[in-house]
């Protein structure tokens, strides 16, 4: 049965940047690339490398000195409309094919080029001063001679690096050292990952045990890194100590890197350069963008190509009426040079400064403040959106996290009844018998203290079970260091990698039990009668996208037990506790009310059990094969038969005006497809909460597959069904895209709307190519992190939003908003006035030159055929340029209705998507028109005595169709301006 349905191969895109992975050219050993390979960095000690680095110089220039003129004009004339008039221009050179004065074509293609050359050179000279600058900053560097300052551009592999706080980063390097007391330091990371959240960083061990940072040169050490890739979540190496007895050996991770791009947050760090220049992981991982050429513009392109044929046309019936007399291939190209104006090198020239006017109006517009325009070339695009995917968290959402819920099993606590579990914490730590087992306390009171005990072991656990760490900041008052000392809470700022992580800890906050101290061995925590309870980390397992859980091993210094907590993902946890009967129910209920769900749970450990689990453990992380799956495969020994706790639900809040600016786009014609990693019943209960998906709109829910056939059956049950909105998850689209991807893609576009959960950066941007390619239709992609710049590049219009998680999808955009909401006025408006006045445009410029050539074709029938021109070139460019410019120019500030019409009636925009403004059929029209006028025009000037009758009679016919037009076809619009 499976077999039924044809397989579609899936359809890799070849690379369109001309520039290759590994280098910048195909021979990347000249650049001193050479293979990617594992290397041995010993400490301080560069002239000890085994093998050629690059020069850790960033270049993001386009092209070099000696490339930058052939490639601009290569750019430039890979087009026929530019192409064809340079052969026209070279032509001239011709002496039997010359017709006036060189200049007459050269002086306006020269413009052309003159322009286009000044704003590439603009662009490569700003780019040459951002690298500049970025290579030039001042580094100081550990050596045998002492402290040195070294540039950017001159630091190699094998160097002692020193980086200040609040200080770039300038190369890829192994955390050795830190002044913070706690051992520790904080990198911001929002221009490498996107994410504006601080991440804690840690040194080696070994090397933070020296008394100075002189003493990394007198130790005989090396680091092994595995070769450069572009993971910048996962590192893979090891740090050895020759000299020590016995030598000591380290496992290096991703918390002991400093990778390039990002900046120190706290003290002062020293690291050992790994990666230089194009190697770094910032460098790897910034793929070209594609060069986005409008559909206007290749519709423009295409309708010069139907002028030339046209030129060809009538140069040949003009050799023909002389029935090919004499030398008449040499009259042929006469003619083609003579009726060139038929295919208009003003176009291009009014079209690129009409683009200009556009992206002006866009960022002065005071109702969508804050708006940039990155891609001044493409404002027509935003005119014809037929698809517009979408992130969930921070692009719909707030990215503000809000506890909602604390869910025992038994029992449930929301926001009305949080003071309930703040009187249960009070009483833990007030009454005597609180550390007693719920056996031992009075019998009277045996319901109510297992209950005490159940809330305070759940709100204890998300109290430690957590990567934040408090930072204390002066606030006028109170310095930093007597801050730190008092634990003053008005001094006190949460720092993690999630907003979650920080919720989470904020309420337990509320309710009594305070985070108030961490470094990289301990935690403290201070009780409702603030008392300070220590705890001593032993071992921490992060959080990562594949395992869904983050875990801590803690031992309370006042007891000494040893507890293993673990917090995550219902779907990986519910396989890990103790059975239970009500887990996946309610983590089904709180989904369902728009909550993010953690589910909580510990484990009790002997000291007999931990030694035997950290032996394995760092025998484990020694590994330099397999590294990652050997690790796995320990800590999941501790995963087993824990004890469930509690869940916990967050809630994100929606963006302002989400609801009606979906609406507006659902109206407009334009189907919104919601593309997150989120879980399933949480993006499901944000899409109805946005009513993305109607209250009304049947849902079907892709059930999850992993086999052919199991896609075959599902998709069959999916096509009987019709106009209901589709919720896949990012496994099972992986699965239908890999053997029916055609079938699917088409099940897909007939859908209202489509929600894609789980989904990763990579499935985002395929999405998004396969709409392109089966639909044919325009999309639009919006995102505020760094996970979205993949599909804001692939989109024909990529739109950032600046969030919560940083500028990385904003920079990477070709338009940025700082709001969801202004994305109705930026389409409903400026897109819809810049297709239709851009349209206007060109059909206006192409019926002026056709003008032009109408009247050689007559004058030159009149004189026998003659290939002779009417005007010299001279007047004909001042004609077509400066006597024209300013009245058809002011087309680009033509308005068929108000904006506060196209935003009240988004029905308008629909027009725009069936490209009805520039057609074969509106071009036709024009082309008609122009040579209607032209004739009578002509016959006008010939008889002089009647001009006045000829001209009514000319002008007539054409009141008469425009009449007929509205009469009978009027505009959408018309209804809305009487």
């Amino acid at each position: 049965m499976a077999d039924n349905i044809p397989l579609q191969p899936v359809r890799r895109p070849k690379r369109h940047d001309g520039k290759h992975r590994n280098g910048c050219c195909p021979w990347s050993r000249c650049c001193g690339m050479g293979d990617l390979r594992p290397r041995t960095v010993w400490l301080g000690h560069p002239e000890k490398r085994d093998q050629r680095y690059p020069k850790n110089v960033i270049n993001n220039q386009k092209y070099n000195f000696f490339t930058f003129l052939p490639g601009v004009l290569f750019n430039q004339f890979k087009y026929f409309f530019n192409l064809y008039f340079l052969l026209l221009a070279c032509s001239q050179f011709v002496e039997e094919l010359r017709l006036g004065a060189l200049y007459t074509y050269w002086v306006p293609l020269a413009l052309v080029l003159i322009i286009t050359i000044m704003r590439e050179a603009v662009e490569e000279i700003r780019c040459y001063l951002r690298d500049k600058e970025v290579n030039s900053q001042i580094y100081s560097k550990l050596s045998s001679r002492g402290t040195l300052k070294v540039k950017s551009s001159g630091i190699q592999v094998g160097d002692l690096i020193i980086v200040e706080k609040n200080q770039r980063v300038p190369a890829d390097m192994i955390f050795l050292r830190t002044s913070e007391r706690n051992g520790s330091c904080f990198l911001r990371t929002d221009q490498l990952d996107g994410e504006t959240d601080w991440k804690l960083r840690l040194p080696v061990a070994c090397t933070q045990r020296l008394p100075t940072a002189a003493e990394l040169l007198q130790i005989r050490s090396y680091v092994y890194a595995e070769e450069p890739n572009i993971d910048i979540h996962n590192f893979i190496g090891t740090f050895t100590r020759e000299d020590g007895d016995p030598p000591v050996n380290e496992s290096l991770s991703i918390e002991n890197t400093l990778w390039a791009s990002t900046v120190v947050a706290s003290g002062t760090v020293v690291g050992l350069v790994i990666y230089t220049g194009r190697e770094l992981r910032s460098v790897m991982n910034t793929s070209n963008p594609r060069h986005k050429v409008g559909l206007f513009d290749l519709e423009v392109n295409c309708l010069t190509k139907i002028l030339f044929g046209a030129l060809v046309v009538v140069s040949l019936v003009m050799v023909a009426l002389q029935h090919f007399a004499g030398r008449w291939y040499l009259q042929i190209f006469r003619f083609l040079l003579l009726f060139s104006h038929i295919v208009p090198i003003s176009l291009r020239v009014n079209l690129d400064m009409g683009k200009m006017v556009f992206s002006w109006m866009i960022k002065k517009d005071s109702k969508i403040p804050g708006t940039v325009v990155r891609a001044s070339t493409i404002p027509e695009q935003l005119g014809r959106i037929s698809y517009l995917l979408t992130d969930k968290t921070g692009t719909l959402t707030q990215n503000e996290m809000v506890f909602r819920r604390l869910h025992l099993g038994t029992v449930a606590y929301g926001m009305d009844s949080m003071d309930e579990v703040q009187s249960h914490v009070f009483s833990a730590y007030t009454q005597p018998n609180h550390d007693l087992p719920a056996s031992r306390a009075p019998a009277a009171t045996k319901v109510r203290k297992t209950i005490s005990s159940r809330v305070h072991e759940a709100v204890k656990a998300i109290a430690l079970v957590h990567n934040v760490t408090p930072v204390y900041e002066s606030n006028g008052v109170t310095d930093q260091a007597e801050a730190e000392q008092h634990y003053e809470d008005t001094c006190r700022v949460y720092q993690a990698s999630s907003p979650d992580e920080v919720s989470l800890v904020q309420w337990t906050e509320s309710v009594g039990l305070t985070l108030v101290g961490r470094d990289q061995s301990s935690m403290q925590l201070r009780t409702p009668t603030g008392q300070i309870l220590n705890f001593t980390i032993l071992q921490i397992f992060p959080f990562t996208y594949e395992s869904k859980r983050m875990g801590i091993i803690v031992r309370d210094e006042s007891t000494g037990e040893i507890t293993f907590y673990m917090k995550g993902a219902d779907v990986v946890m519910a396989g890990i506790v103790q059975y239970n009967d009500w887990l996946e129910e309610e983590c089904g209920n709180m989904a369902r009310e728009g909550l993010r769900v953690l589910v909580v749970s510990k484990k009790s450990l002997t000291e007999e059990q931990y030694q035997d689990f950290e032996a394995r453990y760092v025998q484990a992380k020694l590994s330099v094969h397999d590294r990652s799956l050997k690790v796995a495969t320990v800590i999941e020994s501790l995963e087993m038969e824990m004890e469930l706790l509690c869940l916990t639900g967050v809630e994100d809040q929606l963006q302002t005006d989400v609801r009606p600016t979906l609406e507006i786009l659902r109206n407009a014609g334009i189907k919104v497809w919601m593309l997150t990693g989120d879980k399933l019943e949480t993006a499901t209960c944000t899409a109805k909460n946005a009513h993305l998906i109607t209250r009304s709109q049947d849902i079907h829910i892709f059930r999850p597959v992993t086999t052919r056939g199991e896609a075959h059956l599902e998709l069959n049950a999916f096509r009987r069904k019709h106009d209901c909105a589709l919720v896949i998850s990012g496994d099972s689209l992986e699965v239908c895209l890999k053997y029916y991807e055609y079938e699917f893609m088409e099940l897909a576009c007939q859908c209202p709307a489509v929600v894609c959960c789980r989904c990763t950066p990579t499935q985002k941007a395929q999405i998004v190519r396969l709409l392109q390619e089966r639909t044919g239709k325009l999309t639009c992609a919006v995102g505020d992190g760094g996970n979205d710049v993949s599909m804001i590049q692939e989109a024909d219009c990529g739109v950032g939003v600046e969030g919560k998680e940083g500028k990385q999808a904003s920079l990477a955009a070709d338009f940025s908003v700082t709001q969801f909401k202004h994305l109705g006025r930026l389409l409903m408006v400026h897109g819809r006035n810049s297709y239709k006045r851009s349209a206007a445009l060109s059909q206006f410029v192409i019926h002026r030159s056709l003008c032009i050539s109408t009247m050689q074709a007559v004058f030159s029938s009149v004189f026998y055929f003659a290939s002779v021109p009417l005007y010299q070139g001279f007047l004909i460019i001042g004609y077509s340029t400066a006597y024209t410019m300013f009245p058809v120019f002011s087309l680009v500030l033509d308005k068929d209705v108000k904006s506060e019409v196209a935003m009240l009636y988004p029905e308008l925009y629909k027009d725009l998507l069936k490209g009805r403004p520039l057609s074969f059929k509106t071009f036709l029209i024009w082309v008609l028109i122009s040579i209607y006028q032209d004739v009578y025009f002509i016959t006008t000037v010939s008889f002089l005595w009647k001009v006045t009758a000829i001209t009514l009679v000319s002008c007539l016919p054409l009141y008469i169709l425009k009449y007929l037009r509205r009469r009978f076809s009027p505009p959408s619009y018309s209804k809305l301006t009487s």
